[in-house]
């Protein structure tokens, strides 16, 4: 990566620390969900249906609960509150859009391949199993719509009685059509995207325990503590009887943010009264859990003589699934994102999201900008290639500025280093290799994009953090955010640092706790650490104002003269210093607190009407990116391979170097396999994917070595101007490939994955329309 220095004046933001957990997890003794068990605790199953879309008849459950070792058997009818309402924490304002309703169990009518039926609980989990093949389900199979746009057919079955049409998101900026008239090209193309799997190693789990207090608590693989709110509405019970606690999460990338074992963990427990653990076995976990959204675009985009957008015309078509969960929430971040980084006067934007009898889809890494990159990005090579421009050029010419408005109105208050980031990425690349065998060609592609980072501003986002010192001069800090594989306790732990002086081997934070610690919000969005490092910024800029007044006076100086370190406080120059102990007991005596509790809260945008004019600010902030990619083409088999890549993205300011590097070529091997290779395979919405032997993630062998470029501008929204880079690297895999396959074989392809088969096949129509024109 590029190399990024300790700015002056700062101790150990920027720094290539060592997370707080790397040595346990390397060692391999971090304790995930699965890895707890209890004296006397049931194990939990659940029956999940045969059929994509049918009837419940009949549910018998008699044979199941007479075998040995069966507890308890419980259907729809057993759950105090069956039907979800999906919570978005921090939302105050009635958005119908992002209303969305499921069940626990399936309500009499099943409407997706797994969904639960029934929920088993025995003392062993072989007698769960038995009791899952004993229970007996007679279906009256319903018509299935397995096609989105079969789905907006007004004669297609209807998945709900509120219809097909799940939500809708429309906009226009200027006029769209007059200004395709005026436009000196014009290129139109459709593109589609796949059903992906969020494929983390820990598959869904946990434990739960009534306490003597009645509180029921759920251990849980989950990137939202405030689940706990969920199950206690579904087991009708007062919000403060239920905990959650989440572990170190080993993998999540959206697919904990929506519940999966939490609920029925709260039922055992709370019909039985005694502990449970629920794991789903990866097949399970393949075929029920939610995905990423299938999406159909069409583009028309229209440019002038010197190469400068004059329009944008862009028809989304996403597949929702059976449910809704936060499908209407992903579309709007597509729509948000549509026009990509450019600047462009005229816009037309119609998104639809429908229900279809697939699994339902939901959060996945990127949420819902990544499909719309393999469109933009896709259009503007195409415009390049029609006006003879090179690609990088005409972006060059389009990009967004600082000041500058989005279609949707938000205007953009932060700097745009796209061209840096293209001249930056560059620099690194060397001439494309050769082939390197007949019958191969080797190809290069850009792509840039834009990502929102921290939630929607409609729903009024806040991150609370508490800090404080013990009496020995160590440092605690107590926050509820849920660590999932991205090091977020860890950036925590350094921004304390950085303001305290306390070293950080001499700081404890406790996470995940609904009970104990400060709510923070989801780990999702790319927003933990623009909102809970700001809320530990905050904290520990209050505590060091607090403790910074008492040295003063023992020390005699005025207090912007304290200076912390890592075992006290000193006046600049360091002839008269204090150890943390002695200050604390100083605090003690005079009656200030050596402990501070502080609330961030995200900036609001434009409220939400009830007309839905929702023109305005919908996000804080972006990310920006620009990538490259070499690959090489076996023109006979298809078979592309990544040879170089090299990715890079302006982070504002890097918090931990490893960090952020690991985010970046986390999120680009992602991406290449949403380009390459992952795909679920439905068969009249049959899911048939039940392991990774079909489930084809990239290994080592095919992913490259990604160089990362990182550029620090100082200008992002989170803690010492830092912008969010989980979720961004993630956006340009598939279309830099699409490009590099493109300059290799003279044809580009616009649906994902580029399988062999589809690369061959392109291979061969090109070859043959050169034949038939020699």
């Amino acid at each position: 990566m590029s190399g990024v220095e300790v700015k002056p004046g700062r101790r150990v933001v920027g720094s290539d620390l060592a997370r707080h957990d790397a040595i346990e997890k390397v060692a391999g003794r971090t304790v995930y969900a699965a890895d707890f068990a209890l004296p006397g605790m049931l194990h939990a199953r659940l029956k999940r249906s045969d059929y994509a879309h049918a009837k419940l008849t009949r549910v018998d459950t008699t044979a199941a609960e007479a075998l040995d070792g069966v507890v308890a058997v419980y259907t729809a009818a057993d759950v105090p509150r069956n039907t979800v309402w999906v919570d978005v924490p921090g939302q105050t304002l009635e958005v119908g859009a992002l209303k969305a309703r499921s069940n626990v169990l399936a309500d009499g009518v099943v409407r997706y391949h797994g969904e639960p039926i029934a929920l088993v609980a025995a003392e062993s989990d072989d007698a769960a199993l038995a009791a899952l093949d004993a229970i007996e389900v007679d279906y009256e199979p319903l018509p299935v719509v397995d096609d989105a746009e079969r789905a907006l057919d007004p004669e297609a079955p209807q998945i709900h009685e509120s219809g097909n049409l799940l939500a809708h998101w429309e906009l226009e900026e200027g006029d769209a059509e007059a200004g395709i008239a005026s436009a000196a090209a014009v290129v139109e193309d459709e593109y589609r995207t796949q059903f992906i799997d969020h494929a983390y190693l820990e598959p869904e789990a946990g434990v739960s325990w009534r306490d003597t207090d009645g509180v029921i608590t759920i251990r849980a693989a989950t990137q939202v503590v405030e689940h706990f709110r969920d199950v206690a509405r579904i087991l009708d019970l007062p919000d403060n009887k239920v905990r959650l606690i989440t572990p170190y999460v080993g993998g999540g990338f959206g697919g904990k943010e929506d519940m999966t074992v939490e609920p029925y963990l709260g039922i055992v427990v709370a019909l039985t009264g005694r502990p449970a653990r629920m794991v789903w076995s990866r097949q399970e976990s393949l075929q029920a859990r939610q995905n990423r959204h299938a999406v159909r675009m069409r583009y028309r985009t229209g440019a002038d003589a010197d190469g400068r957008l004059v329009a944008m015309d862009v028809d989304i078509l996403s597949d929702g699934g059976a449910y809704a969960l936060l499908s209407a929430l992903v579309l709007l971040y597509s729509t948000t994102c549509a026009a990509g980084p450019y600047r462009c006067p005229n816009v037309r934007i119609r998104a639809r999201t429908v229900y279809t009898n697939h699994t339902p889809c939901s959060a996945m890494r990127g949420f819902g900008g990544m499909q719309v990159a393999l469109g933009y990005e896709g259009q503007m090579d195409r415009l390049a290639a029609e006006l003879g421009v090179d690609p990088l050029e005409l972006r060059r010419r389009n990009f967004v500025e600082r000041g500058d408005t989005l279609p949707i109105g938000q205007p953009l208050e932060t700097t745009v280093e796209l061209p840096a980031l293209i001249e930056a990425v560059t620099e690194r690349l060397e001439p494309p290799p050769e082939p390197s065998a007949p019958r191969r060609a080797v190809g290069r592609g850009f792509a840039c994009n834009l990502q929102p980072y921290g939630r929607c501003v409609w729903l009024n986002d806040w991150s609370s953090a508490w800090i404080g010192f013990e009496l020995d001069g160590t440092l605690v800090i107590r926050i509820a955010v849920p660590d999932i594989g991205g090091g977020q306790a860890s950036s925590l732990i350094q921004i304390a640092s950085e303001v305290l002086g306390v070293a950080p081997e001499r700081i404890t934070i406790h996470i995940g706790d609904s009970a104990l610690n400060p709510l923070t919000g989801t780990t999702t969005a790319t927003r933990q650490l623009y909102m809970s490092g700001n809320a530990v910024l905050k904290a520990a800029r209050d505590l060091r104002e607090q403790l910074a007044g008492v040295a003063a006076e023992l020390l005699e100086v005025e207090p912007e003269q304290v200076e912390f370190g890592a075992e006290g406080v000193s006046v600049a120059g360091g002839e008269r210093s204090l150890e943390f102990r002695e200050l604390l007991a100083a605090c003690a005596s005079v009656d200030v607190s050596w402990h501070v509790h502080a609330t961030y809260r995200a900036p609001k945008g434009v409220p939400w009407q009830a007309d839905e004019s929702w023109r305005g600010r919908v996000f804080p902030d972006f990310t920006y990116g620009c990538h490259a990619a070499d690959v090489e083409v076996d023109l006979d088999s298809g078979q592309t391979r990544v040879l170089r890549y090299v990715a890079g993205h302006d982070v504002g300011q890097t918090i931990n170097p490893q960090s952020v590097e690991g985010q970046i070529e986390g999120g680009v091997a992602m991406g290449l396999g949403y380009a390459l290779s992952e795909r679920l395979v439905f068969d009249e919405a049959q899911n048939l994917t039940g392991s990774f032997a079909q489930y084809l993630i990239p290994t080592a062998v095919e992913v490259p070595e990604i160089d990362t470029v990182v550029l620090e501008s100082g200008e992002g929204m989170g803690p010492f101007n830092a912008r969010g880079i989980g979720e961004p690297p993630i956006g340009p895999p598939a279309p830099a490939v699409a490009a590099a396959i493109r300059d290799a074989i003279g044809a580009r392809l616009t649906e994902l994955p580029f399988t062999p088969e589809r690369v061959a096949a392109a291979v061969r129509a090109r070859e043959e329309d050169a034949d038939a024109e020699g």
